[in-house]
């Protein structure tokens, strides 16, 4: 790397080099596909020599700074203020440089962990010392269903806001890990990268696969055999013991059948999935007492995740859409009884019906 380069830049931008910055050559910047750089210090990219490498250079950044950023462009003295969206026009050269002031403070990962250690510290706040794994159990499981909530809503301020709100609660739990001995947030971004990269040798090997299909028998061949050398000389653990018990059921049930069906354990044909629909169907209605009649209204419920599954449908997904539309429907009816200046308890079927059939209608 030429440092002479570096100090010629800053001399040309009239400013002395930032005490934080990173550098990097525009080849390596450009084969990434996620700037290797924290959006919260100034990147210095160094030998954009051509067009094409600058519209590559674009592409990468672009996955972090909006298009109105303002980057500059120096070469052979002269300086030019872009926005990073017009990058790519004019001339470059081999000593072409592109200098990205930072998008500021508080926008990369480093810093959120180092906020998230602060509230932990003995100068930190008083409430978030105090929680462990058990206490913020809750609040994880909260975020999760405010966020399942937004994405359902396709609701992309609220997906913005959750997605921040639980990520806060992983990296808490990663701190008190951290804290205790037990693990650091960098062992966990580790362990998850490993497994990636090992998973996808169809991406980052030289394994060909047919289409999804192909992929997903791959993968469950691969964590099989990861269940077999990790079970050391306990019980071997078989396909369904990765599944959490706690999932909803209607999400359990769907990976469950997911797993299985990775291994052969399906029908060849959807015709016998909706077959066996119709058979629940009759043992329901020549269920005898509440036990049977649960029992068989359960094996339902299974089979029809299996028919979602066969259609490409997420079961929990396709009944939390159903909930939300019988909410905003029923209350559609609620305002109209209060419209008409009666109580629901006081209409008919027929009538509540009518309302029913407006919402319907109307889309709601």
């Amino acid at each position: 790397m030429d440092l002479s380069l570096v100090t010629s830049t800053f001399d040309t931008l009239r400013f002395a080099p930032p005490s934080k910055l990173t550098l990097l050559e525009a080849q390596e910047f450009s084969s990434a596909h996620y700037p290797p750089t924290p959006p919260d210090m100034d990147t210095l990219i160094l030998g954009v020599d051509s067009r094409e490498l600058a519209a590559q250079v674009k592409t990468v950044l672009q996955a972090i700074y909006p298009d109105e950023h303002e980057v500059f462009i120096v070469d052979g003295g002269k300086k030019k203020e872009e926005r990073l969206g017009m990058l790519g026009s004019g001339d470059f050269s081999s000593s072409t440089c592109l200098y990205v002031p930072s998008l500021g403070e508080g926008t990369s990962f480093e810093s959120f962990a180092e906020i998230v250690a602060h509230l932990r510290a003995p100068d930190g706040c008083p409430w978030d010392k105090e929680q462990t794994h058990k206490t913020l159990r809750k609040h994880l499981l909260e975020e999760s269903y405010e966020t399942l909530s937004a994405m359902d809503e396709d609701d992309k301020p609220g997906m913005r806001e959750e997605f921040g709100d639980l990520l806060l609660q992983i990296i808490l739990n990663a701190q008190i890990a951290s804290e205790t001995g037990d693990f650091s947030m960098t062992e966990v971004i580790k362990h998850i990268y490993d497994k990636i990269v090992r998973r996808h040798p169809h991406v980052f090997g030289d394994l060909e696969l047919d289409g999804v299909d192909g992929v997903l028998q791959n993968w469950e061949k691969l964590k099989e055999k990861e269940r077999k050398e990790n079970g050391g000389g306990e019980k071997e653990k078989g396909i369904l013991d990765g599944v959490s018990s706690t999932l909803p059921a209607l999400t359990q049930a769907q990976e469950y059948q997911d797993r299985a069906a990775r291994v052969g354990f399906d029908w060849p044909e959807i015709e016998g999935v909706l077959d066996k629909i119709r058979e629940e169907i009759e043992e329901i209605k020549q269920a005898l007492n509440l036990e049977q009649v649960t029992d068989e209204l359960g094996d339902l419920f299974f089979v029809l995740v299996n028919l979602a599954r066969w259609r490409k449908v997420d079961a929990e997904s396709a009944l939390r859409e159903a909930n939300i539309k019988f909410k905003n429907r029923f209350a559609y009816v609620e305002k109209g009884a209060k419209t008409q200046g009666r109580n629901l308890s006081d209409m008919t079927l027929e009538e509540m019906d009518v309302l029913w059939n407006e919402a319907k209608r109307l889309g709601t």
